[in-house]
């Protein structure tokens, strides 16, 4: 797969930039999609370092095509909601640099990535991961369906689904359909030479076993659609060859996935719940949610990363799941960035996609790979994967550039030199200086948070675990000094405080009034979270202020009334006074109703039974 391209032999920085774009897409891809916040450290100083090095290359410093200025003002917009709008911001910047990234990799391969050897060194990188990523899938399948990248451990969720190197099989099947119809392309190419077909082929046989084995519904459908429009809608063809092309599209597919619902045993079951539940269940749910947020913020949104603190108001009794997106990238950009953000955001990609919808060839074929991603967004996050955006960011600019050929601006002389060198040294100051240690703060925050958890789900006596608890207080104190803005981090140090106070119970007094400290900091910084409430409440506990911790407990079921946790803390709060035993039962009771695995409360309930 090598895309189309007129420019001349590529430069040294050419070939710099398309280095370490290779490897940024190889790092984040093999490393669960660039998901976690400790891979984002080396995958933000990697692009920072592709800009750097477009801005600084003479011949492409000025150069600027059209399409890349598109999505300039949704990126100045998106800071402007995350500072005037976002009571997340933690959360919000995250999401914010995801987008930033995809716009700098489109704007750097689409103005300085242009020669057929360094689009071939990208090219081979995508192809190789996804290679790569199927050979982890076809281990998981066959071997052991419970191992996943960096030491972790899949879900039972995905029973009998492979992931690949992403750990979610929907992004496993988004990413083989994205290169799919690209690959096919150059195997039935025969103006491709005999030998990079047969590779082809081989390739595109192992993504579509990985296809297969991602067991991703969605992403057939999308597939199948794309192919189908394509065909309704290619040029040059008389009305009955394009109802033919996509009969013939949707009828493959169908027929493959027939043979496999009699074959494949997890895809009799996923074909039997899609029935039962007419489509989904539990997305609908979400999108309502998500819906919701819009309607109550429709011109800038609740704010950069807001969804998934603002579902709370819209979470369902009985719904127990955790959504963190909206599991609709479109929906998702709704809520969070309003009409605005929408509009420019996804308007500049329309605009693009019109002036590009001529694609022909393999650019064509990238198209259809493209336009399958998009209709997969409908249903799912994957530009909030690192790597999936990543490549479609590049794919995008590879085709864009050779499909829309415009006159770009150009500067000339020393300013245009001096102006490259500084915005590339901007870029590398903001990755290095700026970006690289908030997410190197939030790694340290998940990891930790990750050990207090496992210890609540084993069920595991705290009080002897002071060793184990001495270090977790120190992971969060590191935290919050990288970045104090870390609402989260705040939140988490005043949790480990109090859990402090039942492995060292006569410092408790102090130690609440260091986590009412660092609740406090925590509701300052972001006071929708309710989980900040309750970790106030307990430090006022902890200090024998019972009722000033009730307010907050209240505070938290406002915020989060459908919430399992919320009325457990409020059952343990209730429980620290004997005469309240009877609301302290009942809180539980109702705990239990919306979780009942919720194994604290199971304890808590126990304990409090006549």
């Amino acid at each position: 797969m090598t895309l189309s391209s007129t420019a001349a032999r590529p430069s040294a920085w050419e070939w710099a930039r398309a280095g370490v774009l290779s490897a940024n897409i190889a790092w984040t891809t093999l490393c669960l999609g660039g998901f976690l916040p400790g891979t984002r450290v080396a995958m933000i100083v990697m692009t920072a370092l592709l800009v750097a090095l477009h801005f600084c290359d003479p011949d492409s410093a000025p150069r600027a095509h059209p399409a890349g200025w598109l999505l300039v003002p949704f990126l100045a917009y998106g800071v402007w909601n995350l500072e005037a709008v976002s009571q997340v911001r933690w959360i919000g910047w995250t999401d914010w640099l995801g987008w930033a990234q995809a716009i700098a990799v489109f704007w750097v391969v689409l103005n300085g990535v242009r020669s057929p050897g360094a689009r071939r060194l990208v090219c081979l990188a995508i192809v190789g991961v996804a290679v790569v990523s199927v050979g982890m899938a076809a281990y998981q399948h066959f071997v052991n369906p419970k191992w996943l990248m960096l030491g972790r451990t899949q879900v039972m969720q995905y029973s009998g689904r492979a992931t690949g190197s992403f750990g979610i099989p929907n992004s496993l099947g988004v990413f083989m359909a994205l290169l799919i119809p690209p690959v096919a392309f150059t195997v039935f190419d025969r103006a491709s030479p005999a030998l990079r077909r047969v590779l082809a082929a081989l390739v595109l046989a192992t993504l579509v076993y990985g296809f297969v084995l991602a067991v991703s519904r969605a992403a057939w459908l999308a597939l199948a659609a794309a192919l189908a429009l394509r065909s309704l809608f290619a040029p040059g063809r008389s009305i009955g060859l394009r109802v033919l092309g996509a009969v013939a599209a949707i009828a493959i597919p169908a027929a493959t996935v027939a043979v496999l619902y009699y074959t494949m045993p997890v895809m009799h079951e996923r074909v039997l719940n899609f029935v039962k539940d007419s489509g989904e269940h539990s997305r609908p749910i979400i999108w309502r949610g998500a819906w919701g947020i819009f309607l109550d913020h429709p011109v800038f949104g609740g704010g950069a990363g807001c969804f998934d603190v603002l579902f709370e108001k819209f979470r369902p009794i009985g719904f127990r799941d955790d959504p963190v997106y909206a599991h609709c990238d479109y929906l998702n950009t709704l809520c969070d960035y309003g009409a605005v953000g929408f509009v420019l955001l996804f308007g500049a990609v329309a605009a693009i996609a019109w002036k590009c919808r001529g694609a022909r060839g393999i650019d064509g074929a990238v198209l259809t790979g493209l336009l399958a991603f998009s209709l997969h967004l409908l249903v799912d996050f994957h530009m909030k994967i690192p790597a999936i955006a990543i490549v479609v960011a590049t794919l995008g600019a590879f085709m864009t550039g050779s499909t829309w050929i415009a006159k770009e601006s150009a500067g000339h002389g020393a300013a245009a030199r001096a102006t490259g060198i500084a915005l590339a040294l901007i870029a590398m100051a903001f990755g290095i200086f700026w970006a690289a240690p908030r997410f190197r703060a939030e790694e340290i925050r998940r990891a930790a948070r990750e050990k207090i958890d496992k210890m609540a789900e084993a069920g595991k006596d705290v009080s002897h675990e002071h060793d184990a608890f001495a270090g977790i207080r120190t992971s969060f104190e590191r935290a919050v000094a990288l970045d104090p803005r870390n609402a989260q981090a705040w939140s988490d140090k005043a949790y480990a405080d109090t859990l402090w106070g039942l492995i060292e119970p006569l410092e408790i007094h102090a130690l609440g009034i260091q986590a009412e400290k660092d609740a406090v900091v925590a509701i300052q910084l972001s006071p929708v979270v309710a989980e900040f409430w309750v970790r106030k409440g307990a430090g006022l506990d902890m200090q024998g202020k019972w009722l000033k911790g009730g307010e907050c407990n209240a505070t938290a079921l406002q915020i989060a009334p459908c919430r399992a946790d919320t009325w457990y803390y409020q059952a343990y709060h209730s429980s620290l006074d004997p005469i309240e035993k009877g609301p302290a039962l009942a809180a539980a009771d109702l705990s239990l109703r919306l979780d009942p695995g919720f194994r604290l409360a199971q304890s808590l309930r126990q304990r409090l039974a006549p």
